[in-house]
């Protein structure tokens, strides 16, 4: 074999190792549905501090009440914050635990408004969460 096939067959073999990015995946995508919160328990028995975000464009501080004394799991009433200290939203929250995942849903007069899953951190509980549509 000489040098210039070898160097094809090189070529060649470099660019089938390269795994193809699909079109979406090039071009800049839509805002996302996408919000992550941290829980934190607050000095008052059943109440839960929040800092949520949901996409790039939303923060903020919030509180929930009425929940259980000890741990996450159970129910509470949610109201969210924006950094401005302006109200963004409230919800009834149902956090449930499966073994070490928690599972949790945010409803507006039982009608299900979005879900999310999460775990036990260092400080308190991270979950992922997308509004349903």
């Amino acid at each position: 074999m000489n040098r210039s096939t070898l160097l094809t067959l090189l070529i060649s073999v470099m660019l089938l190792a390269i795994p193809a990015i699909p079109a979406a995946a090039a071009e800049p995508s839509a805002e996302s549905n996408i919000g992550f919160v941290i829980y934190t328990k607050s000095l008052a028995p059943g109440t839960l501090n929040a800092r949520w975000m949901y996409t790039t464009k939303f923060r903020g501080p919030g509180i929930a009440t009425g929940g259980p004394r000890t741990g996450f799991a159970g129910r509470y009433h949610v109201r969210y914050f924006l950094e401005s200290g302006e109200f963004s939203d409230e919800y009834d929250l149902l956090i449930e635990k499966v073994e070490d995942i928690y599972k949790v849903s945010w409803m507006v007069s039982g009608k299900l408004k979005a879900t999310g899953v999460g775990m036990e951190v260092e400080n308190g509980l991270a979950v992922g969460w997308r509004r349903i549509e």
